[in-house]
């Protein structure tokens, strides 16, 4: 299926591991160009080498702060400055969970620090990005969100804000950026098969008793998750192109759940 993208650019903010890393390989192997961002150096340069080993794209990584104006505002200058327009921003940055207390009882500053990254972030991210998209029609906004944002996930609180708060600024923002042709669309998975849940996943198993896979078959079944595995991060990088592409040019505003029929609820 021609999907339209070969040359033309995409950031992807956390773009060093996880999602955001799955998302530039798979924009990458449609002849995207990229602009990674991330705070950690090492991790950035890891990613576009492994990237550009086996796609024939440009990858330009710019260690990036989330919570900084100032850093983001640089990378903007950076990114547009080595590709001129910007066509996609993929936002997937965000602090993992601190620790699994009631978060009621945390203090000001780790609620505000888990907003500031996830929320704010984004928003600061298409603030940054936005004078340098292009307005022909291909201009693409995709927020990895969270099914923490429809249900109440584990003392996950500050997930759920960050979760449900993205999706009601992203169709705002579809709104607010039709008139620039630019499609603003939130991507919401279930459990994702992350570097960090796998070594989690594994842990659990092993003070359980249980081989890995009996560990994941139960605590899928327990959480209602009825595809009874979870999303592997190419499943939502797959996603994610198809939403970057001239085939979805059409989808505009709306929230797309890939999460194996966990917001079923058939626990």
């Amino acid at each position: 299926m021609e999907l339209g993208l070969k040359g033309r650019t995409a950031v992807i903010a956390g773009g060093s591991m996880g999602i955001g890393k799955a998302a530039a390989r798979g924009l990458a192997a449609e002849g995207v160009n990229l602009v990674l961002l991330a705070r950690g150096k090492e991790n950035l340069d890891r990613a576009a080498d492994e990237i550009t080993r086996q796609s024939d794209v440009e990858v330009l990584t710019v260690p990036t702060n989330m919570r900084d104006p100032d850093s983001v505002n640089a990378a903007a200058a950076a990114a547009a400055s080595s590709f001129g327009a910007i066509h996609i921003l993929v936002y997937t940055a965000g602090n993992r969970m601190r620790r699994p207390d009631r978060q009621i009882h945390w203090n000001d500053e780790d609620w505000l620090d888990d907003i500031n990254v996830k929320l704010i972030g984004m928003l600061r991210a298409i603030r940054a990005f936005l004078p340098h998209f292009a307005t022909d029609g291909s201009g693409r906004i995709i927020n990895i969100g969270g099914s923490a944002g429809m249900m109440d996930w584990e003392k996950a609180m500050t997930h759920g804000i960050n979760n449900s708060a993205m999706a009601h600024a992203s169709t705002y923002l579809a709104r607010d950026l039709a008139s620039d042709q630019i499609t603003v669309n939130t991507i919401v998975p279930g459990l994702v098969a992350t570097e960090w849940r796998e070594v989690w996943a594994d842990t659990r198993a092993e003070q359980q008793g249980k081989s890995r896979e009996a560990f994941l078959a139960d605590y899928c079944q327990q959480k209602g998750i009825l595809a009874g595995r979870w999303v592997e991060m190419s499943e939502i990088a797959d996603l994610v192109v198809f939403l970057a592409s001239d085939r979805a040019k059409y989808i505009n505003g709306t929230r797309l759940v890939i999460d194996g029929g966990l917001s079923v609820n058939a626990r």
